[in-house]
């Protein structure tokens, strides 16, 4: 994303930026693939978990003049909800493309472009007299977090394909228990991350930064 300016000299925002349409394109296509993610952990975990729903199938069996056990209902619930967790696997898979991918955009942007340069571009600026140093300051920490979030990434990625075939590389039990326990963790500071990042688009957009969102939509042009 390439800095318009510096509020120092129009007071418009170091967050108003043109982005790239490989920027965007990858943006949306996450957005997307993580917010589907998202929703197969819900349902599987809720509308189809397969403890819950065992009660559930057995009265209405019931009514029908039909007694099943709980280990025989279990085998129909669980039918259902593996579905959604292979869904949920194939996402995963979507997401560890984009992943990749997001390595050969940032490789084959203009260098002023990449996040390297834009973190040291923001340190150098601190380091300057004359500058707005709160803003710059700001603009490091969202900068480096958007780090933080692909290290996460990275991670999320690595234990749901180790989970994915973990199996068949002959891991022992206790360690895919572990990764996906480690995987299940990590979820939930992406979506910590994702919730921060939200409110801080709103509250910028409402702010200073207004044109922030349609930025990632028309490339701020």
């Amino acid at each position: 994303m390439t800095q318009k300016t510096t509020s120092t000299e129009t007071g418009i925002s170091l967050f108003i930026q043109t982005n790239s349409a490989a920027v965007r394109i990858w943006h949306w296509l996450t957005f997307l693939v993580v917010t589907s993610i998202i929703v197969t952990v819900i349902i599987a975990s809720t509308v189809l978990n397969p403890r819950e729903n065992i009660p559930v199938v057995q009265n209405i069996l019931k009514d029908k003049g039909v007694v099943v056990s709980n280990d025989q209902t279990f085998a129909v619930t669980h039918m259902y909800d593996d579905k959604m967790w292979e869904l949920h696997k194939l996402l995963g898979y979507a997401l560890a493309f984009l992943f990749l991918s997001r390595i050969a955009v940032e490789l084959t942007q203009p260098k002023e472009e990449r996040i390297s340069f834009r973190l040291k571009k923001a340190r150098m600026a601190l380091k300057q007299t004359g500058t707005n140093k709160k803003e710059w300051k700001h603009y490091l920490i969202v900068k480096a977090s958007y780090s933080l979030f692909y290290l996460l990434l990275f991670a999320m990625v690595v234990t749901g394909l180790i989970i994915a075939f973990g199996k068949d590389l002959g891991l022992a039990v206790p360690t895919r228990h572990t990764v996906k326990e480690v995987h299940g963790f990590i979820q939930y500071l992406i979506y910590a991350f994702i919730f921060f990042h939200l409110a801080g688009v709103i509250r910028a957009e409402l702010k200073n930064a207004k044109g922030i969102v349609s930025g990632m939509i028309n490339g701020g042009k």
